[in-house]
């Protein structure tokens, strides 16, 4: 891949968020797999881990508008949307956008916003529009929603059902920081301090071209049996009693096209397939959700992959 590629957009973007992100290149390079690949990413692990970090950082390095909502037990649905207003000077009905009409949406601590904020916002991520008073309204292209959440187990949150964690094309976990980045935090570097130097790297323009390069990568028929192969051993694990959905294959063959991308091919291998596996499935495949069966979810799509033959080259 030439320079201005895909490849470059993505080392770009990752070089830079890595400014900020010390230590978690495995998930960083994931995540803007999935960006590359259309999707949305759920970032989920205990408080102070950098969820908050990373979704910034990769907000401020890809460029264009930026909105923001912030998971509350009282947000509404039109705080997400936006809301029609009567201007009495004008005397005339005018639209107030709300933070979805951005190209990146971070929404902090979405299990902390009630199942009504997050069925707006949720629907403006599969239909990629909203219907305000009756009026439907496109959201920008691209458009990329980073949602970072706590743990189930804490005070005050909504769940996310399974329909809704479809919707996101990764859920990812960082973890806590090994000791040298932790060093490396300590003597200032990184975290906040890194976040506040970045500059975009990126343009809306320049991920939407992006995007359809990756689209259009070269996937032999054997990988694409590889995928299905995947989906029908879900669908017929006993342990795995809701399978995955259509979109969850086509998830999976997207970001590992992103992952692909990421590596400077322009071809899908099957590494590249299970290199993603877990990230895009785990969610899908845990009926509990959260980080109490985050182990379990791992361990269903790791069994997947060991049962499942790799094709040869």
């Amino acid at each position: 891949m030439e320079q201005g590629s895909a490849a470059a957009v993505a080392r770009a973007l990752i070089d830079n968020v890595e400014r900020a992100v010390l230590g978690k290149g495995d998930v960083v390079r994931i995540v803007v797999a999935a960006l590359l690949a259309g999707g949305h990413v759920l970032i989920e692990d205990a408080p102070g881990t950098g969820k908050t970090l990373l979704a910034k950082a990769l907000a401020r390095s890809i460029g264009g508008t930026v909105g923001r909502v912030q998971g509350t037990a009282d947000l509404l649905p039109s705080d997400v949307t936006g809301v029609t207003i009567f201007d009495p000077e004008r005397r005339e009905w005018e639209f107030r956008a709300g933070p979805v009409m951005h190209n990146v949406l971070l929404v902090d601590e979405i299990n902390r916003a009630t199942p009504r904020a997050q069925a707006a916002l949720l629907e403006a991520m599969a239909e990629r529009q909203v219907t305000v008073d009756g009026v439907t309204r496109p959201l920008p292209d691209p458009f990329f929603v980073l949602a970072t959440q706590n743990p189930h187990g804490e005070g005050g949150t909504f769940p996310l059902v399974a329909g809704e964690y479809d919707r996101f094309a990764v859920r990812v976990h960082l973890g806590a920081s090994d000791r040298e980045s932790e060093r490396r935090l300590l003597r200032g570097e990184g975290g906040l301090g890194g976040l506040d130097s970045l500059v975009p790297v990126g343009t809306p323009e320049g991920i939407a071209r992006a995007r359809s390069e990756v689209a259009r990568l070269h996937v032999a028929r054997g990988v694409e049996d590889y995928v299905l192969d995947l989906a029908a051993a879900a669908r017929t694990d006993a342990a795995i009693p809701r399978g995955i959905s259509t979109r969850a294959v086509q998830m999976l063959l997207g970001v590992a096209k992103g992952h692909a991308a990421v590596a400077g091919r322009d071809f899908v291998t099957p590494d590249d397939v299970q290199a993603v596996a877990v990230a895009v499935l785990a969610h899908r495949v845990d009926d509990a959700g959260g980080l109490a069966s985050t182990a379990a979810g791992r361990a269903a799509v790791e069994r997947l992959l060991t049962s499942v033959s790799v094709p040869v080259a």
